[in-house]
C-alpha cells in the first residue's frame, strides 16, 4: 500500500521537461519541512499497486508519469516502478536525495534542500541525476559543484509578497547570466494557473 495524496493529469510546470503532458502521482509525506514548501502533501489515502495503475492507465495514452510530494522516495520502490512500467510509461521523479532510489526510474530531477530552515535534517545522498533543480534564494552553487547532472536549473522561489518574488526572479536570471553552466527554470504552471 502507498500513501497517495492526489493522481492528476497537467503539464509538467518545471525544469526540462516544462510542457510535457504528465500524470501526477503525489506521495503523501516528507522527511524535511522547508519553509517555503508550496505543496499540502500531508493527508492522502491508502492505495494498492494495482489501484495506482488503474488511475494512471485512466488518463490514457499519456507517456510520462512523475513521481513526486512532498518526498516520493520515501514509499516508491521497485514494484511501484515495475508496475507503471509496465504500463509503458516513461517514469520520472523528483526527489530532495535523502534516501536513495529503486532501479528503473527513467529520469531523476534532484533538488536537494540542505541550506534551508527545515531542510537540513537529513543530509542529500545522491550526487547523479538527469537534472538538478535548485530552488534559488542567494546559496552558494558552488556546494552543488560535486553533483553529476545533465542539466542545471536554478528556480527562483516563490514568496506571496510580489515585491520579494520580483526581487528573487531578477537575482536568479543574475545568477543564470553568471553561471552560463546553469538554465533558467520557472513555476509555468503558476504562471499558467494550471496545477
Amino acid at each position: 500500500m502507498y500513501a497517495v495524496n492526489e493522481i492528476f493529469y497537467s503539464l509538467q510546470g518545471e525544469g526540462f521537461n516544462t510542457g510535457t503532458p504528465a500524470v501526477f502521482v503525489r506521495l503523501s509525506g516528507c522527511n524535511l519541512r522547508c519553509r517555503f514548501c508550496d505543496t499540502d502533501h500531508s493527508h492522502g489515502e491508502q492505495m494498492s499497486l494495482p489501484q495506482i495503475m488503474e488511475e494512471v492507465a485512466s488518463y490514457g495514452a499519456v507517456g510520462l508519469v512523475v513521481l513526486t510530494g512532498g518526498e516520493p522516495a520515501l514509499s516508491v520502490d521497485d514494484a511501484l516502478v515495475a508496475g507503471l512500467k509496465s504500463l509503458g510509461k516513461r517514469v520520472a521523479i523528483e526527489t530532495n536525495g535523502t534516501r536513495p532510489l529503486p532501479e528503473g526510474i527513467d529520469w531523476v530531477t534532484l533538488s536537494p534542500k540542505e541550506g534551508f530552515a527545515g531542510g537540513d535534517a537529513e543530509p542529500c545522498v545522491l550526487s547523479e541525476c538527469d537534472e538538478l533543480k535548485v530552488v534559488w534564494q542567494g546559496q552558494n552553487l558552488a556546494q552543488y559543484g560535486h553533483i553529476k547532472a545533465k542539466y542545471r536549473f536554478l528556480q527562483p522561489c516563490y514568496s506571496d509578497d510580489a515585491a520579494a518574488r520580483e526581487a528573487n526572479l531578477r537575482e536568479t536570471v543574475e545568477t543564470v547570466l553568471r553561471n552560463p553552466d546553469w538554465r533558467l527554470s520557472l513555476q509555468t504552471h503558476r504562471l499558467l494557473g494550471i496545477r
